[in-house]
């Protein structure tokens, strides 16, 4: 498939997948209200933090060393036995800790934490697999299996009585069905699956301990605000911001296929030539790494308010956090792609100075604005410590590949943004004096697609790059003129 063609397959599986998230969240959140999303978020932030533990960098590098194409059989049994086996060291730990983690969760949790644990392990195993084996496009289709599962699982248990244990079982649930499809793609694809010596060992541990702070960094970036906010606030408050965190989440998703997308091409790439060679890639993730997150910027700020009206009456009072969460995704979808770069052209060395810095920031600013300013502190801490690792990033792809950053490009992003912010404002105006709709989610839908729509045809009218891509990637019997 075309890069462009996978990163459609890809992005339209995420969108997918989040539109049943979001349908299953504000279902959730009416019928249980905030504190049983605190309490499940919090649960699933400390799992994120475990898997960290479990993986240490290894999914990045079973991905790396697989996708180069040599041995790849050794490198997935390899990789497979490694996670497994730091997966039983923490599932002991939690278990031997079992009073402590639930009374910081505030719900008998720790059983659940083991089994969500090994679930995302798994499921982080196989579409490292997938990744390496250029099935970016499977790894895609299986979220939305995923997520679709998971909130049917959830919606049934609670329409059945269930109430905060429904959210754990059906998260359970969504991974298992995804990880059986994933391991059948990739039990298909390897060409063996031989038994690894200690070089295949080494060679992984080589990338790992570079890459094992991209991993602490991506965790960080989702949950660092989350786990530290459950030593402050209620866990009502913690539920808020994460509804509100992922609404900004939703936004950078497509940045997040690209990345996935790019990364094993770049490695191929940079593996049989110079690094240099991929910097047509570099740029090409560049122009397109903020296409959703800049219009999403807009409308977050004037529709936040009324979107998170949605979930129910909790939940308006994250409107400024929602805003600020925007922001730093923003920052986080261009970084994601300077970090793939590094990775891809085996200089993990480089990342993880960058990831050192953000880790150190995030950390120290999470604990000292959150204690300052409660929860917006949090929202405040994750841009700030993004935006420094952006431009850090910046500094060291720069210096490793000549390339052009797309300044032009991202301002006529920007500018279409623009003029779509002003048409959405004014259908605001317009509900506001005439009330003519009269009905908050059908306004918001409105606006939405409205805005959705003017911000692309501006664009296209604006960028010929942006015109000769969509050309580029349309069906074969689909004509559009780039010019």
């Amino acid at each position: 498939m075309r890069l462009g063609q996978t990163s459609v397959v890809h992005f339209t599986s995420s969108f997918l997948a989040s539109v049943l998230g979001f349908a299953s969240t504000v279902y959730i959140a009416r019928i249980l209200g905030a504190e049983p999303l605190g309490v499940y978020n919090l649960a699933i932030g400390l799992v994120s933090w475990l898997a960290i533990v479990g993986k240490v960098g290894f999914s990045r590098a079973i991905s790396k060393r697989v996708s180069e194409g040599d041995e790849q059989g050794e490198y997935a049994v390899a990789g497979a036995t490694v996670i497994l086996g730091l997966f039983i060291v923490v599932a002991v730990g939690i278990a031997l800790f079992r009073g402590r983690v639930d009374a910081y969760i505030g719900y008998p949790a720790a059983g659940y934490v083991i089994l969500i644990l090994l679930a995302v392990l798994l499921n982080g195993l196989v579409n490292s697999l997938l990744i390496g084996f250029h099935l970016v496009h499977v790894s895609g289709v299986l979220s939305p299996i995923r997520t679709g599962g998971r909130a049917l699982a959830q919606v049934t248990l609670i329409v059945a009585g269930a109430s905060t244990a429904a959210l754990f079982v059906g998260h359970i649930l969504g991974f298992v069905a995804v990880i059986a499809i994933g391991s059948y793609f990739v039990l298909r694809e390897a060409p063996s699956l031989e038994r690894p010596n200690q070089e295949h060992f080494e060679a992984l541990v080589d990338f790992a301990k570079f890459s094992w702070l991209g991993n602490l960094q991506s965790r960080m970036f989702s949950y660092t605000d989350i786990v530290v906010l459950g030593f402050f606030v209620s866990s009502g408050l913690i539920g808020v911001y994460a509804v509100a965190w992922n609404i900004s989440q939703f936004l950078i998703l497509f940045s997040g296929t690209l990345r996935s997308t790019l990364f094993p091409e770049m490695s191929e790439i940079s593996a049989q030539e110079d690094p240099q060679a991929v910097s047509r890639i570099v740029e090409q993730s560049l122009t397109f790494g903020g296409l959703f997150l800049i219009p999403g910027l807009f409308g977050g700020v004037l529709l936040g308010e009324r979107i998170l009206r949605i979930y129910g009456p909790e939940f308006p009072q994250g409107t400024v956090v929602l805003s600020i969460l925007i922001v730093a995704n923003l920052f986080m979808g261009y970084q994601n792609q300077l970090l793939n770069t590094l990775n891809a052209v085996d200089r993990p060395d480089l990342a993880f100075r960058v990831n050192v810095v953000f880790v150190a920031a995030n950390l120290v600013l999470n604990v000292v604005l959150i204690y300052t300013y409660n929860w917006v502190g949090a929202a405040v801490a994750t841009a700030i410590s993004v935006a420094v690792s952006l431009a850090l990033a910046y500094h060291h792809v720069d210096a490793l590949i000549d390339f052009k950053t797309p300044v032009g490009e991202i301002a006529k992003q920007w500018l279409a943004g623009g003029v779509m912010a002003a048409v959405v404002y004014g259908g605001l105006w317009t509900e506001r004096t005439y009330r003519v709709i009269g009905h908050n989610f059908a306004l918001v839908l409105l606006l939405v697609l409205l805005g959705a729509a003017v911000y692309f045809v501006v664009l296209l009218g604006l960028s010929r790059e942006f015109r000769r891509t969509v050309s580029r990637n349309l069906p074969a019997d689909i004509t559009f003129n780039p010019r």
